[in-house]
């Protein structure tokens, strides 16, 4: 774009149609590029992407994302905002664009095309050759796992920041046009200080079906047999299951959680699992959640429980659940909904009812209050407490900014009016997670308390 243009995607409020504006900063004026509109929601991306080099026919023109198939996937427009065709398609999504070769007539992005547990960059024609079928992308990363890369300004050249289950993060320098490695920048010394006392075993990644037949992916942390016997084990589900986020993947961080590890270690089955409405897996999955907040991601996670009983891997009376922020409203709605299979949950600053929530998240998920009432009213904890058999553990900074202390206070005075027990610990000084290093410490030290007691 000209240097005196500011482009901006503005979307409505129940966030189903974007548009793009361009602005003339000098007069003000102001022009709509391009119009789009989704069901069940548009999601904001940053890969708009103007082509304004000058080089091709296709300058003043535009690269930009859309999920109208469902996946995530680039369209050329000309400048006039037409689509010209795609760039990329099937059932896999793009993640970032990395790079632009206009002159080579060339994009390179990350996604998924080798599968939502991993992340690569590929390489793909900028423009769509009329009279021939879409090509495959190429891959240019080696090894799985997750890699992040930043490609140099001459296009030749790409740092290569990536981990897997096995592998800490290792830096390379690498051929743009092959992806072979031209100098490690950095490995990971062959022996981590205090890393083999640790014992850490990279989770195993397993996949599921949901109710629906939909492939769902779980990770299991198993405790060493030889020290603890075979399965069953007590077990506890660490969650997560809101839009925008992925617990299960090929990455290092998952082999370094240090709770389930420590879990682990003491003999509790470990368990993640991505239900429908997670991140990384296209718009279709993501959408189940519309209007559906407290349903299908719960009724998931009560499918991943089951499956663990079915397998031998978990005792029946003995699972319970654990989380913050949406996984902690999911840890106390799937407590409270399905009370002869959990038996407590660790509800960390929980959204308990999404009309006192923020209103751009829930109005995207949940829609309005006003044409969505049952949906609002199913979807907070509080509808579901009298039902509710296990122990419950509520953790919550009193200065949370992000879901307010009201959230848990509203949740107290419904247990309170239904008998029944719970267990509050609050942090005056803290936000949304606490992050003092004392308060972190008495923190981690009351949750195993509370899982010790439970279990």
């Amino acid at each position: 774009m000209h240097a005196n243009v500011l482009t901006a995607q503005v979307v409505n409020r129940s966030q189903t149609k974007l548009k793009i504006l361009k602005f003339d900063i000098k007069t003000g004026k102001k022009d709509v590029v391009m119009v789009e509109e989704l069901k069940p929601w548009i999601n904001l991306h940053d890969c708009f992407t103007p082509l304004d080099k000058g080089v091709s026919r296709y300058s003043a023109g535009f690269i930009w994302a859309s999920e109208k198939t469902g996946f995530r996937h680039l369209y050329l427009h000309d400048a006039n905002g037409t689509c010209l065709g795609p760039i990329t398609r099937g059932d896999w999504m793009v993640e970032q664009i990395a790079g632009i070769n206009e002159a080579a007539g060339l994009v390179y992005f990350t996604g998924t095309l080798d599968g939502p547990l991993e992340s690569h960059l590929y390489c793909a024609k900028l423009c769509p050759d009329e009279n021939s079928t879409l090509q495959a992308p190429v891959r240019l990363t080696h090894g799985k796992g997750k890699h992040v890369v930043v490609l140099a300004h001459h296009m030749r050249k790409f740092v290569d920041i990536y981990d897997s289950l096995d592998s800490p993060p290792r830096v390379s320098l690498c051929n743009l046009i092959d992806g072979s490695v031209i100098m490690s920048i950095y490995e990971p010394p062959s022996t981590i200080p205090g890393l083999e006392r640790l014992q850490l075993e990279p989770p195993e990644i397993v996949h599921i079906q949901a109710n629906d037949g939909t492939r769902l992916y779980g990770a299991l942390y198993k405790p060493d047999a030889t020290r603890f016997g075979p399965p069953p084990y007590k077990t506890l589900i660490s969650v997560y299951g809101g839009p925008g986020v992925q617990l299960v993947y090929d990455s290092w961080i998952n082999t370094v959680d240090m709770r389930a590890q420590y879990l682990r270690s003491k003999g509790i089955l470990v368990w993640k699992l991505d239900n429908r409405g997670t991140a990384r897996r296209g718009l279709k999955f993501e959408g189940y959640l519309k209007g559906n907040i407290g349903r299908v991601d719960a009724e998931d996670q009560l499918t991943g429980a089951e499956w663990l009983i079915k397998k031998g891997l978990a005792k029946p009376a003995h699972i319970r659940l654990y989380s913050w922020s949406y996984g902690g409203y999911l840890s106390a709605m799937v407590l409270a909904r399905f009370p002869d299979v959990f038996r407590c949950a660790i509800s960390g600053a929980p959204v308990t009812s999404w009309d006192g929530y923020d209103t751009f998240y829930t109005e995207k998920y949940m829609g309005f209050p006003s044409e969505g009432a049952e949906s609002f009213e199913y979807g907070s904890v509080m509808h579901h407490v009298n039902k509710m058999k296990g122990r419950l553990l509520l953790v919550h900074g009193m200065i949370d900014e992000n879901v307010h202390f009201r959230h848990t206070a509203r949740l107290v005075n419904a247990l309170v009016a239904a008998g029944k027990p719970y267990e509050l610990l609050i942090f005056p000084d803290e936000r949304h997670m606490p992050r003092r290093h004392r308060d972190r410490i008495y923190m981690e030290e009351r949750i195993w308390e509370f899982i010790d007691r439970s279990l």
